[in-house]
C-alpha cells in the first residue's frame, strides 16, 4: 500500500498539482521519516528478494527518497509568498517553510470561522516543527552531499566500513560487466583495488552476490564508486560501454543511487577537470544524425523572439566532458514505461541543469540524443534546449528581455508612432500555438517566462531591466514632445497620455522582474541597484537630454520600483510576521537611503531633475496606496524625508507623509515652514 501511494504521488502531474497547490513543502516533511526509517532496513537477502512480489525496500525507499529530491532540487516557491528563487533550495529552506506554514496556520484559528478552524486545527494539530537534525541518518547523507558539490573527494581509509562497501559495489558492477564468477583472478578486481587503495574482494565472497546492505551505506559509497569507475573509464582501462553498462546496473540495484550519480557528475562538470570525450558514435553516442536540424529549429525559435546566438560550426568535433557524456549515456538507456516516471522526473531536469554548466554546443548535443531517442518528444526537446540558452548568455538574455519591451511598447527608437497607440499583450505573450508537424515558435514574453526563473545571474537581469525602464522613459519624453504642433497647442499629445506610458513602461518592467525571483531580487534593487544608478555620474548625450526626457527617466523609475515592491511585499497592512520584518527591512533602508542624500550626507551622480522626480513620484504612490509601508519605516527617516520634501515646496506631500506614519500628532510640521 505505502508503496503504491509513494509511486503515485511520484508522478509528474501529481507532483505540479501539489506545487500550484502550495503542499510541497509538507509533502517533503512527511517523506523525511520514510527515508530514515526504510534507508536504515536491510534488505532480505539476493535470493530472497529475486522471488518476492512485494515491492523491496530499496525500492520503497527510493521511491521516497526520490520524490524528496525532486521537490527539494526543483522545486520553485510560490513568488508571491516571498519565495527565495535559487539554482536549488537547500533542504531546511524547505522545511522553514513547512514550520512557517505550521505557525500561521495555529495564529489563524479565528473564532469568527469555526468551520474552518476547527478543520485547519484537525489538520495541524498533531503536526510538530520538523527539522533535518530530527533524521540522523539523512543529516548525514545531506551533509555528505553538500561537501561532496562543494570540493573533491578525499582520500578514502583502507579498511573503513565506507571501503568495504564501496569494494562490494565495484564488485558487483564489475562481475555484472564482465560475466565472470572469478574474485581475486579478474583484472576488473585489480581495478577495484588500485582505484580505492585497497586490497581486493576476499576469495571467499561471491562477487555476482548482490551486498546486502541498507540503503544509507550504499548511498554513503557511491561518490567513491563513481570515482573509481570515472578515473577508470578517462585512463582507458573501462570502456564507455562498460561504464554506462555498470551506472545502469547500479541503478537496477538500488534505484535511489540515480540521485547521487546526477549529483556527482553535475559537480565534477562544473569543476571542470574532466577532458572533453568524442561523440562519434564509436566510443559514446553520436548525436550527429539530428543535431544539425535541433540547432537550426532552436535558431528559428530565438529569433523569432528577437535573440541571435552563436551558430555550431561543422568543423567544431561534437564532444562533452567525461562525467556529462556518461549521463547522458546513462539516461538514454531508460525506457519510457510509466512504472519508470519517478526516475525520469529527476533525470530530466537534472540533465537539463547540468547541460546549462557546459559550453555551447552541449546543450543541442544533449538534445540531439535525446531527440534521436524519443522522436515524438522533439519539440518539446527543442522548446527546452532553447530556453536553455539564457541561463548563462547575458547578451542572450539582454536581447530577449528588450525584445519583450520592444514587442509590447513598440521600438525604441520608432518616434513616428502615436503615443496613443496602445500596447500589445499579443506581441508580447503571443496569441496562437503552433500547429501539429511545424516547429513552435514564440513570443519573446512567453519564452521569457519559461526561462526567467532559472537565469544564473539575476544581478544582470535586474540592471538590464532598469536600463531599458529608463531609456524608454527618457524616449516617451521625445516622442511626446515630437507630437506637439507648431501652430495649435491642442496637437501636443496630453501629459496624461504620456503619464499612462510611463505607467505600463514601469508595469511591464516589474513584471519581467518579479517573474525571475522573489524577495531577495527586490533586496538588491532596493538596497543596491537603483542606489547605484543614482549615485553614478552619466555622459550627457548632446541634442538628446531635456528636461522632459529627464523628469520622465525619474518616473519611470519610481513606478518601477514601487510597482516591483507591491508585487513582492504586499501593499496590506496585515501581513505574516516574517513577509513583514523582511518588507520593513527592504524598504526602510531604501527609504533612510533617500533621507540621507535629502539632508545632504550623500552626493549624487544622476541629474537633479531625475532624482527629484523619482523621490516625488516614488513617495506619492507610497502615501497614496500602500500607506502601510510608511508605518513599517523608522520615525527619524520620515522626518528627513518630509523635511526635504518640504523645502521643494511638496508641501502637500510631506503632511500627508507625517500622517501616513502617524507623527503629526507630535507637533512637527510647523517646524518646516521656519
Amino acid at each position: 500500500m505505502l508503496s503504491a501511494i509513494l509511486f503515485g504521488v511520484s508522478s509528474i502531474d501529481t507532483v505540479h498539482i501539489l506545487s500550484l497547490h502550495g503542499a510541497v513543502p509538507e509533502v517533503a516533511a512527511a517523506l523525511m521519516p520514510f527515508c530514515e526509517v526504510y534507508g536504515s532496513l536491510n534488505p532480505l537477502s539476493s535470493s530472497e528478494s529475486r522471488t518476492s512480489e512485494e515491492p523491496s525496500v530499496y525500492m520503497v525507499f527510493s521511491a521516497a527518497f526520490l520524490l524528496l529530491l525532486r521537490l527539494w532540487k526543483f522545486y520553485k516557491p510560490p513568488l508571491e509568498g516571498g519565495g527565495t528563487i535559487e539554482a536549488a533550495l537547500t533542504l531546511e529552506h524547505l522545511m522553514l517553510l513547512h514550520n512557517s506554514h505550521i505557525s500561521l496556520a495555529s495564529q489563524d484559528f479565528a473564532p469568527q470561522n469555526e468551520v474552518n478552524s476547527s478543520m485547519n486545527q484537525t489538520f495541524y494539530a498533531s503536526d510538530e516543527p520538523v527539522y533535518i537534525d530530527n533524521y540522523p541518518r539523512l543529516r548525514a547523507w545531506y551533509n555528505q552531499n553538500r561537501s561532496c558539490v562543494a570540493s573533491p573527494l578525499s582520500n578514502l581509509c583502507s579498511g573503513s566500513p565506507v571501503h568495504q562497501v564501496a569494494n562490494k559495489i565495484l564488485s558487483m558492477i564489475y562481475w555484472k560487466m564482465t560475466g565472470s564468477t572469478s574474485s581475486s583472478g579478474n583484472s576488473s578486481m585489480t581495478l577495484t583495488s588500485s582505484s580505492l587503495g585497497g586490497s581486493p574482494t576476499s576469495a571467499g565472497e561471491e562477487p555476482y552476490q548482490r551486498p546486502v546492505l541498507c540503503a544509507w551505506e550504499v548511498l554513503e559509497a557511491i561518490p567513491f564508486v563513481l570515482e573509481a569507475i570515472l578515473t577508470a573509464c578517462a585512463h582507458g582501462k573501462l570502456s564507455s560501454r562498460d561504464l554506462t553498462t555498470g551506472l545502469r546496473d547500479l541503478i537496477d540495484f538500488l534505484p535511489a543511487s540515480l540521485a547521487i550519480i546526477i549529483s556527482y557528475f553535475s559537480a565534477e562538470v562544473t569543476r571542470g577537470i574532466w577532458g572533453p570525450v568524442p561523440m562519434n558514435g564509436i566510443d559514446w553516442p553520436s548525436p550527429t544524425q539530428t543535431i544539425r536540424s535541433v540547432e537550426s529549429e532552436i535558431k528559428e525559435i530565438l529569433a523569432a523572439a528577437g535573440v541571435q546566438t552563436p551558430s555550431y560550426y561543422p568543423g567544431v568535433a561534437t564532444t562533452l566532458p567525461l562525467p556529462m557524456a556518461a549521463l547522458v549515456s546513462l539516461t538514454i538507456t531508460f525506457k519510457l514505461d510509466k512504472s519508470l516516471e519517478y526516475l525520469l522526473a529527476v533525470a530530466g531536469p537534472s540533465m537539463e541543469n547540468c547541460a546549462s554548466y557546459c559550453p555551447w554546443p552541449s546543450i543541442p548535443i544533449f538534445g540531439s540524443l535525446w531527440a534521436q531517442k524519443v522522436r515524438r518528444w522533439h519539440n518539446f526537446i527543442v522548446v527546452m534546449c532553447s530556453q536553455s540558452v539564457f541561463r548563462q548568455n547575458k547578451e542572450a538574455l539582454a536581447q530577449l528581455v528588450r525584445s519583450c519591451f520592444t514587442s509590447f511598447l513598440g521600438p525604441l527608437d520608432d518616434l513616428s508612432s502615436p503615443l496613443t497607440n496602445q500596447p500589445c499583450i499579443n506581441r508580447l505573450l503571443g496569441s496562437k500555438i503552433s500547429a501539429h508537424g511545424v516547429p513552435p515558435l514564440m513570443a519573446p514574453g512567453f519564452l521569457y517566462l519559461r526561462s526567467c526563473r532559472f537565469v544564473q545571474d539575476k544581478q544582470h537581469l535586474s540592471e538590464t531591466i532598469l536600463r531599458l525602464v529608463v531609456e524608454y522613459g527618457s524616449k516617451l519624453a521625445t516622442r511626446w514632445a515630437e507630437t506637439s504642433s507648431s501652430h495649435l497647442k491642442s496637437g501636443q499629445a496630453s501629459l496624461s497620455i504620456a503619464a499612462a506610458r510611463i505607467k505600463e513602461v514601469g508595469l511591464l518592467g516589474a513584471s519581467l522582474l518579479a517573474s525571475a525571483g522573489g524577495l531577495h531580487l527586490a533586496q538588491d534593487l532596493f538596497r543596491g541597484i537603483i542606489p547605484t544608478w543614482l549615485l553614478t555620474i552619466r555622459e550627457e548625450k548632446h541634442g538628446e537630454e531635456t528636461f522632459a526626457s529627464r523628469m520622465f527617466e525619474g518616473y519611470a523609475m519610481a513606478y518601477f520600483a514601487y510597482l516591483m515592491g507591491t508585487f513582492l511585499f504586499g501593499s496590506r497592512v496585515k501581513a505574516a510576521p516574517c513577509a513583514h520584518a523582511r518588507r520593513s527591512r527592504i524598504f526602510g533602508v531604501h527609504m533612510d537611503f533617500m533621507a540621507r542624500v535629502l539632508v545632504g550626507n550623500v552626493t549624487l551622480g544622476c541629474d537633479p531633475v531625475s532624482w527629484k522626480a523619482y523621490i516625488s513620484c516614488l513617495v506619492g504612490l507610497v502615501v497614496s496606496f500602500s500607506p502601510a509601508w510608511v508605518r513599517e519605516v523608522k520615525h527619524e527617516t520620515l522626518v528627513r524625508l518630509a523635511r526635504g520634501l518640504w523645502g521643494w515646496h511638496e508641501c502637500e506631500l510631506a503632511l500627508a507623509l507625517l500622517e501616513r506614519g502617524d507623527l503629526l500628532r507630535w507637533g512637527l510640521w510647523p517646524s518646516f515652514s521656519v
